[in-house]
């Protein structure tokens, strides 16, 4: 019986398993599933198979409506969640992710040099006037920028370049795709240590969570639970 990588439902066979991807997953699915659910045959029941011309058109849709939900509802102080993602993570992963004591959060000016307690890290002062944007970056950027984006209410991932798959880059970067309003953003930067925890260190406001293969069901747990929710101006 396959499990969704996505949300890690089970499934009798693998008609009904695309058939949950084309459902519930179109805006998330990496290139390699887009072509199974294109390739699809038709089920038993009289289904048809999804064409490339049909898929193209469910993506198209869902970006627009996540672009809808995240810029006209999410940037601007709704409640709505982006399109497919759960108001809540799995028990099963949020039960692992570890929650650490503020550190306090006071604005400093850009240039003062802050020392973290543990790094990455999940609070603590920051630059008030600079916070990182949405995105999957390739040159590290300050922390002190960073742990102000966790206060927006952003999940950011930092990222082992010498380690990381190419599965983790391709979903990394549909996150940081999908996910970019300013108090709701996916980042994803490389990990700045000299010897990472963890092929991949999932952090949000006071939450840490590694993994050292890429797991896309963890990573959209995590963000159903935390992303959005910043102490600064929560907008789920």
């Amino acid at each position: 019986m396959p499990d969704c990588d996505y949300c890690g439902a089970t499934f009798d066979g693998e008609e009904a398993y695309l058939d949950h991807l084309a459902a519930e997953h179109e805006g998330e699915l990496r290139s390699i599933d887009q072509r199974r659910v294109a390739d699809r045959e038709p089920d038993s029941e009289g289904g048809f198979p999804l064409g490339p011309a049909v898929l193209v058109g469910l993506l198209v849709f869902s970006g627009a409506l996540v672009v809808y939900v995240t810029f006209l509802m999410g940037g601007s102080g709704g409640t709505a969640s982006a399109s497919g993602l759960p108001d809540s993570g799995a028990d099963s992963v949020i039960s692992q992710v570890e929650t650490e004591e503020s550190t306090g959060r006071n604005h400093e000016q850009q240039g003062t040099e802050i020392d973290y307690q543990t790094v990455p890290p999940t609070s603590g002062d920051h630059y008030g006037g600079t916070w990182e944007s949405a995105g999957f970056y390739t040159e590290q950027k300050a922390y002190e920028s960073l742990v102000h984006s966790l206060e927006h209410g952003a999940v950011v991932v930092y990222y082992d370049p010498a380690e990381i798959s190419a599965g983790g880059e391709e979903g990394l970067r549909g996150w940081a795709s999908n996910q970019t309003g300013q108090w709701r953003s996916f980042i994803a930067v490389p990990n700045p240590e000299d010897d990472p925890e963890a092929t991949y260190v999932l952090t949000a406001w006071e939450k840490r969570l590694t993994m050292n293969e890429y797991d896309a069901g963890t990573v959209r747990a995590f963000a159903a639970e935390y992303i959005g929710r910043g102490p600064e101006n929560p907008v789920r």
